[in-house]
């Protein structure tokens, strides 16, 4: 049996993922620290090295070759799927780093967006599988996201498409990290939830607990969140035209304390044409899906899958 690896680089921790190929089913999960910005004796980023390490080491008890290596990131990817392009501010010397190169492989390691990567880990192995037109929001400390339209994974002209947090929901409300006015991300991110509770709340967690237990203000803000995710998500219902949406994020653990309200807000303002109605779903695999996911690429653009060019996500 040959394997296979898939390796989610995030600003905390690196997910790495093995599976048997040509099943695909996954055998191994490990999770190491970033140690992002961290000084060492090397040349290399200690996160390089670390996944350097870890998939030598692998490769050294198996005797061979991963029969193929996909990482996701956070940042835009290249067209050839080689590097990670644009990541200001985090994991230094990430930008133009080719992965090929640098775990000497000799088929390709392809690259791709942590987002894009989940979503296509959905699809595969978790709560979307099987769907053709199907988006995913991740919400944390920003908000990110990624669609398959069609059976096609929309990365657009220059690897940009999917950052759903910063479509405008207020023309007049003050601009975002890339500078978009009122943005989804500033209306539900937990990077602006001190500013929206002017302090009281750090993070969503804390959020939510005051909100289930009866704290007034913790409900004020949080159903503010939640109608304006709805009217995020109906945009992009109307523009992508989806049958799932997936949710994913530390949010997500509240269960039904966020989808109950959220379905709420979409049966006030979600247009539903003869009927069609969206189903909004929790992601399945979570922290692992983007692991998956950049497995499920690394096998696609290597030509591993047996499937038809224009079958592939």
């Amino acid at each position: 049996m040959e394997k296979a690896i898939g390796i989610d680089l995030g600003g905390t921790n690196i997910k790495l993922a093995v599976c048997a190929w040509p099943d695909g089913d996954v055998l191994e999960n490990y999770i190491m620290p970033t140690s992002d910005g961290k000084v060492q004796k090397g040349t290399d980023p200690p996160w390089l090295e670390a996944i350097r390490a870890k998939v030598n080491s692998l490769e050294s008890s198996w005797g061979y070759k991963a029969k193929a290596v996909g990482l996701c990131a956070p940042g835009i990817a290249d067209k050839g799927s080689t590097c990670i392009t644009c990541l200001p501010g985090r994991l230094g010397g990430i930008e133009g780093l080719d992965w090929t190169q640098a775990l000497a492989r000799q088929n390709k390691a392809t690259v791709l967006n942590d987002a894009h990567a989940a979503l296509l880990g959905e699809i595969w192995k978790g709560g979307a599988k099987g769907q053709e037109n199907v988006l995913l929001l991740t919400l944390g400390t920003g908000v990110g996201g990624a669609a398959v339209v069609g059976g096609k994974l929309l990365t657009g002209h220059i690897g940009r498409g999917g950052h759903f947090g910063h479509i405008s929901l207020d023309p007049e409300g003050s601009r975002d990290c890339v500078g978009t006015p009122g943005s989804l991300e500033d209306a539900v991110g937990e990077c602006t939830l001190p500013a929206r509770s002017q302090n009281r709340f750090n993070n969503t967690l804390a959020l939510v607990e005051a909100h289930v237990a009866g704290d007034d203000v913790a409900r004020s803000i949080f159903l503010r969140s939640i109608r304006a995710l709805a009217a995020g998500i109906c945009s992009l219902v109307n523009a992508l035209d989806p049958s799932v949406v997936l949710l994913s994020g530390g949010i997500t653990k509240a269960g039904e304390t966020l989808l109950l309200p959220l379905r709420e807000e979409l049966d006030k303002i979600e247009w539903r044409p003869g009927g069609a109605r969206l189903e909004v779903r929790i992601a399945e695999h979570q922290e692992w899906a983007g692991a998956y996911g950049a497995l499920y690429r690394s096998l696609d653009l290597n030509g591993m899958l047996g499937i038809r060019r224009d079958e592939r996500f």
